[in-house]
Parts: structure tokens; sequence; C-alpha cells
């Protein structure tokens, strides 16, 4: 469930409006959405957020409004056929089933936003029986149902691994669990012409993009239109934007004066993914100027250079792809790129 979605919710109730909420809790062969995608609906039929890309949200609206009216939460199915799948872009069709409640109670909405705001991981989970819910953080659970040792270290398993997954334990133990984590952050060190391809792409794929570059005439507005820029030196930068599990440093201003200070304080934060732009050689000299730092094999290991995945590309736009290509590849298959 987005920040945005969340948000609306809140603000539909706190005008009184009626809200039922859907969620995709399980899928089967190719679906439109994955699993955890979130329709908000209100009373008038307004929505936020999609649960099929289009393709079943006029049923989903229709049910929404009788749970408005009636507070009963209930399981949906839904068979995507192949003429509806290529309708919102599939190769074939699958099926959903969706889990439609009344809307959150406002003080658990006010937990999720505020947990959104500290970029602090939660998971939601809800007993799809008994329709309560909690919430479990990566070391504090707060609800209205505790949770067994087996259920809670499959609960935290999901929340490490940013997935959102029906859990059946038992017959009479039935969890969805919704990992609700920070949204994707690119730090990118130099204004550079690889950076103003990159940013906007990124942006474009959900991420939260900031580049930081000292050289004020570099980071400009006009140059990079709609994007949050940093003039100060990139070690700075970084202590002041704490990265964390969910953000990705890639250096590209091919200057060690820059670079070098980003890369070391990007390997002293858990920043998911560390890449430096450059050739082999480049990459050579720079392991070795921070092996001389004091880094290990294992901290070194973690940058990606040259960054990007290997895909041939000689533009700045070209490598900009590659670049976001590796980043979105790393975020979702991790261990499987690794040398």
């Amino acid at each position: 469930m987005s920040a945005e979605v969340l948000a609306q919710a809140a603000g539909w109730l706190d005008q009184g409006r009626g809200v039922a909420v859907a969620t995709v809790i399980r899928t089967w062969g190719s679906s439109p959405r994955p699993v955890g995608s979130v329709l908000a609906v209100d009373a008038a039929g307004a929505m936020a957020g999609s649960v099929s890309g289009g393709c079943i949200e006029s049923s989903v609206v229709h049910q929404a409004l009788q749970v408005i009216e009636d507070g009963e939460p209930r399981r949906l199915g839904y068979g995507v056929t192949d003429e509806m799948a290529w309708e919102v872009g599939l190769p074939c069709g699958g099926r959903i089933e969706l889990y439609l409640e009344p809307a959150p109670r406002r003080d658990l909405l006010d937990r999720l936003l505020a947990a959104q705001a500290r970029r602090q991981p939660v998971a939601l989970v809800t007993d799809l029986i008994t329709g309560l819910k909690t919430l479990v953080f990566e070391t504090v659970v707060h609800g209205a149902f505790g949770l067994d040792e087996p259920a809670l270290a499959e609960v935290r398993r999901c929340l490490a691994a940013d997935r959102s997954a029906l859990i059946e334990l038992s017959e009479d133990s039935r969890l969805f669990v919704h990992s609700l984590t920070p949204p994707l952050r690119l730090l990118v060190v130099g204004a550079v012409h690889i950076a103003q391809a990159l940013a906007p792409m990124a942006q474009r794929a959900g991420w939260e993009v900031t580049v930081i570059d000292p050289r004020r005439t570099f980071a400009t507005a006009e140059r990079f239109p709609g994007v949050t820029l940093v003039d100060a030196w990139p070690d700075e930068a970084l202590a002041a934007l704490a990265p964390d599990g969910a953000t990705a440093v890639v250096t590209l201003s091919h200057d060690r004066k820059l670079d070098d200070p980003a890369l070391i304080a990007a390997l002293r934060t858990p920043a998911f993914y560390v890449g430096a732009l450059g050739s082999r050689k480049a990459q050579a000299g720079r392991l070795e100027r921070l092996r001389e730092a004091g880094f290990g094999a294992e901290d070194l290991g973690r940058i990606r250079g040259p960054v990007g995945l290997a895909i041939g590309a000689v533009t700045p736009a070209e490598i900009a792809v590659s670049i976001l290509a590796g980043l979105i590849a790393e975020r979702r298959q991790g261990a499987l790129l690794r040398p």
C-alpha cells in the first residue's frame, strides 16, 4: 500500500466518507498487479490505487460500495481472461484473489503513515478469519492479536524481503502479510550527462532521486527539472541523507575527488547497492585506493563497477538504462547477480 493510497484513504475518512480497501492477496499465472496491490474506494465510487490495471476495477468498486454499506469483509476471486489481459498489456490471463474490507481505523492509518515518513519498514498483518490487524516492525509488535513464534518469524522474513504474502500455517490460521517498506531512493553523485538521463528514468520507475554535486554550474534546476539537488560535498550529503537498506548510491562524476569520498561514506551505510562509473582499469585503481583507506574484501565486494548491466551500452541514455536495469535486478534478484 503506497503512502499516496494511505493518505487518500485517511483524507476520505477525515471528511466523514465511508471507505473500503481491496488488496490483492494471491495470484496465479500472469496477473495484472502483484500481491500487495491496493485499491481504496470511497462511498461515491472514487478510487485510489489499482488491483488489476483496469480490467476488474468496476466490479471491485461495486463490491466495495456494498462493503461500505454492510461493513462485512469478503474475499473475491477473479479470472483474468486472455482478452482482458491483452487490454492491460499482458501476454496471457491469470487469476487473482482479493480481500475487500472497510478501511483500517484512522489511528492505524496514522501509524502506517508515520512509519512511511520515518522510512521505517512495517508489516500490516491481517487475520483473514477474524479481520483483526497487527503491525509488525523490525523489533516491535503492536496490534489486536498476537503471533506465535513460527508466524512472527515468517512475517519478519516477508518484511526483510520486501514481500507481501498469504501465510497459511494451519487450517485455522490464515494471515495476510502486507509489507510496507520505504520508497526506494537513488542517490546519484555527479550531475553529469548520464545523470540527466538516469534521474527521470528512475523517477518514472518509482524511485526517489537525489543528485549530489558541489559544482553548482552542473547541478541546476534547468539541467535536472523536478529532481532534488544537493550541492554539498558527497560525504557530507550522504551523512545528512543517511542511506538505508532501501537506498542505492551511484557515483557518476568520474572524478576521484567526488567519487572516492562518496564511496567511502556509502560503504559505511546499509545501502543495498553501491555502484561506480568507470572502466575495469578505473575500478581496479579505485579498489586499491579504498583498500589503502582501510576497507576489506567484503566491503569492496559491495561496489558494482563498472556500474550497470553489461548490455553493450554506448550513449549516455543507454548507459542510464543499463544502470537502472542493474538497480532493479539487484533489488529483485539480489545475490543471483553477484559474482
